[in-house]
C-alpha cells in the first residue's frame, strides 16, 4: 500500500486521465487534418503520438497514483492487494471525469464544439474479441514488469505495447473503460459511438479477468508489495521523497570538540 494521501492520488488519475485522452484525441485530430484521406497515415501518426505521450504522463504522474489512468489497472491491483477496493472504487470516478474533460480540452484545443457526441460505430465480434486481447496484453505487461522488479521500464513498456496495440488488434487498443467512455464526446477520429461503448466496456472487463488468472498462473507467488508498484512505484509521498533526498545530500555537521 502507499502513504501518499488519497486526494493526490485521485487528482494525479484525474489529470493524468486528461492529459491522456487529450493526447489520443487531439492527435486523432490533427493526422485527420495533415493526412486527409490516407488512413493508414493518420493511424500511424496517431498511435505514435499515443505512445510517445503515455510514456510522458505515466512519468508526470505515476510517482503520486502509480499512474493507473484505466479502472481495469486499478481493480485488478486491488486483486493482488497491492491497492485498496476503497481506493480502486475511488480511482473510477476520477478516471472517468478526467477522460470526459480531456475529450472536451482536445475539442476545443482544435476549435471544435466542447462536446460533441460520437456517431462511430465499433461493434463487431472483431472489435469485441480485440478489446479482449488488448486489455489481457495490456494488464499481463503491467504485472509481469511489477513481478520481476522491473517496474521501473512500465513507461516505456506500456507506451509501446499500446502504440503496437494500435496496429495489431482491429478496434485500435482502447483496453480502458474510462477512455472508452471520454472517447464518446468527441466525434473524431478517435471517437466511438455511445451504443459501440458498453461492448467495449465488457470486453475490457473480461480481458481484465482473464489478465488475473494468466497472472496467477505465470506468477503464483505475486505479494502484494510487488502488487503496489504497478504501474510505477508510487510508496512514498513524493514531498518526502524531496525532503529526505535534501536531507541526505546536506554537508555532515561538525564532531564535538
Amino acid at each position: 500500500m502507499t502513504d501518499v494521501a488519497l486526494w493526490r492520488r485521485l487528482l494525479a488519475e484525474l489529470l493524468g486521465s486528461a492529459f491522456l485522452t487529450a493526447t489520443v484525441i487531439g492527435s486523432g485530430i490533427a493526422a485527420q487534418r495533415l493526412s486527409p484521406g490516407a488512413t493508414g497515415l493518420q493511424l500511424l501518426e496517431n498511435a505514435a503520438a499515443t505512445a510517445a505521450g503515455l510514456f510522458a504522463i505515466i512519468l508526470m504522474f505515476g510517482p503520486v497514483s502509480g499512474a493507473h489512468f484505466n479502472p481495469v489497472v486499478s481493480f485488478v491491483d486491488a486483486a493482488f492487494g497491492g491497492l485498496s477496493w476503497r481506493d480502486a472504487a475511488a480511482y473510477l470516478p476520477a478516471q472517468v471525469a478526467g477522460c470526459i474533460g480531456g475529450a472536451v480540452l482536445a475539442n476545443l484545443m482544435f476549435a471544435r464544439a466542447a462536446v460533441s457526441i460520437s456517431a462511430k460505430h465499433r461493434a463487431t465480434p472483431a472489435h469485441f474479441l480485440s478489446e479482449i486481447v488488448a486489455t489481457l496484453g495490456l494488464i499481463v505487461v503491467i504485472f509481469a514488469l511489477a513481478r520481476s522488479g522491473r517496474a521501473r521500464y512500465a513507461p516505456a513498456a506500456v507506451g509501446t505495447y499500446i502504440g503496437a496495440a494500435y496496429w495489431f488488434t482491429s478496434s485500435t487498443s482502447f483496453a480502458n473503460p474510462a477512455i472508452t467512455v471520454g472517447r464518446m464526446f468527441s466525434a473524431t477520429f478517435a471517437g466511438i459511438a455511445p451504443s459501440s461503448a458498453p461492448p467495449f466496456i465488457a470486453a475490457q472487463i473480461i480481458g481484465g479477468a482473464l489478465a488475473v488468472l494468466v497472472i496467477r498462473a505465470l506468477y503464483p507467488r505475486l505479494p502484494p508489495a510487488e502488487a503496489a508498484d504497478v504501474v510505477v512505484p508510487h510508496h512514498q509521498d513524493p514531498a518526502e521523497q524531496v525532503d529526505r533526498a535534501t536531507s541526505d545530500e546536506a554537508p555532515a555537521p561538525y564532531p564535538p570538540r
